[in-house]
């Protein structure tokens, strides 16, 4: 019989560490770490912005590139998942910040992914969905990530003016599609449209004697009231604030974002009952964040199929050094290690972020490439003194089945035996 206790480690958390004692009460253990996050340090808007604006000459000031700094803020983010007591909040942060993709490969990100992750991301993980939404479209990432700093109303002063390109969609479209609405939900192209001129003027500060991140700018500002689902935007920053509110609030917003979160937590087909029951909560609550998180630790769905979902690069690596008990040492690896294995971090290469259902990565040559990589963690884990046995029974205990645990067993020498657990076919699964 499945344990709950690992079912909870593992389905809703990162995996177990090794030597780490499971809950009792999985349920309350999970239902604990619903509370505010914990401040993540990391450097401020400021040294961000510097760097973005510098570039390849932050280094010749003193300072970091873009490259560096995201390169230590990834670090960072990596080895705070891998030593977190709070693994349940750790992956929920990580789905939200998949949710809401900002990429390296695109605009002048680089430098800012980290920030926008500390700062529009983790503090609303358990507030309300139309907070969250609201600090990830004002911030500079998702700004510059989808071009809104280049959108001018044709209205405005500076289209007026023929100052600029014209009106850009990119910000509008994803924030419908891919944030709230989905593709489904029954909005048009001139939705669109009227949303991007709704957004016209959301744009940063780029100047000294200008605010550090996010700044409205009144002479790019389509003027008037726009119309979008039927509803009257007035003009003006308060504008986008009310229709982003409003977008968050749809029921079509609740339907898409409890089958995404059914999704992650139960499988890659998610039952029409679990998502009508967190689709109800959105509706009950107003998108309060930390009753959704509860409702998900309540779905009986979440515990009845374990193993269901196939672990992503990421989860992968976290809980191979979880499971491996790997220091701060293990984390530059890490990091390289998901590049190898197909999701580069901070990287997707499209808006709606990396995928999430196995086919998308049960890639016969990504997953030898974990057992390649994964022979670095265990043989580490045997020179600490690991046992593979004892370990193979903290981080799935009866979810090992016979045969792998019999090869576990069998092994000539113990890091093969740790290789092997690591490579199992249940320990590519959550």
């Amino acid at each position: 019989m499945a344990s709950r206790s690992h079912i909870a480690a593992i389905r809703f958390g990162l995996g177990p560490r090794a030597g780490e004692a499971l809950p009792d009460t999985p349920e309350t253990w999970l239902l604990a770490q619903i509370r505010p996050p914990l401040a993540q340090p990391g450097l401020p808007l400021r040294v961000c912005m510097d760097s973005m604006r510098l570039g390849g000459r932050a280094r010749l000031e003193g300072g970091l590139d873009p490259g560096q700094l995201m390169r230590a803020e990834a670090l960072a983010c990596t080895a705070e998942a891998v030593a977190s007591d709070a693994p349940f909040a750790e992956r929920l942060a990580q789905f939200w910040l998949n949710h809401f993709t900002v990429s390296r490969g695109r605009g002048q990100t680089t430098a800012l992914i980290g920030h926008f992750m500390r700062e529009a991301i983790r503090p609303h993980i358990f507030g309300r969905f139309e907070d969250m939404l609201l600090a990830v479209v004002r911030h500079p990432a998702m700004i510059l990530y989808l071009d809104n700093q280049n959108s001018i109303g044709p209205d405005s002063p500076a289209g007026q003016r023929r100052r600029g390109g014209g009106l850009n969609e990119n910000l509008a479209r994803e924030v419908l599609e891919l944030h709230t609405l989905s593709p489904r939900g029954g909005y048009a192209q001139a939705d669109v449209t009227e949303f991007a001129k709704v957004l016209t003027g959301w744009s940063i500060g780029r100047n000294p004697n200008e605010p550090e991140g996010f700044m409205f700018r009144p002479f790019t500002h389509q003027p008037g009231d726009k119309t979008l689902l039927g509803q009257t935007i007035p003009e003006g920053e308060e504008g986008g604030i009310a229709a982003l509110r409003m977008l968050a609030n749809q029921p079509a917003c609740h339907r898409f974002l409890a089958e995404k979160l059914v999704r992650h937590f139960v499988g890659d087909d998610p039952p029409p009952r679990a998502v009508a029951r967190i689709r109800a909560v959105f509706g009950r609550t107003g998108g309060d964040l930390a009753a959704v998180s509860r409702a998900l630790v309540e779905l009986p769905e979440a515990w009845a199929q374990p193993l269901s979902k196939l672990r992503t690069p990421w989860d992968f690596v976290m809980a191979a050094l979880r499971a491996t008990g790997a220091d701060i040492s293990a984390v530059p690896n890490a990091v390289f290690a998901m590049e190898l294995l197909g999701q580069p971090i901070w990287s997707a290469g499209m808006p709606n972020g990396y995928p999430d259902d196995a086919a998308s990565w049960a890639v016969p040559e990504q997953l030898m490439r974990r057992v390649d990589w994964a022979q670095a963690p265990a043989g580490q884990a045997v020179t600490r003194g690991l046992q593979p046995v004892p370990v193979a029974e903290t981080v799935l205990g009866p979810l090992l089945g016979a045969e792998s645990a019999a090869a576990i067993r069998r092994a000539p020498s113990a890091r093969e035996a740790m290789l092997l657990l690591l490579s199992c076919p249940e320990f590519q699964r959550r």
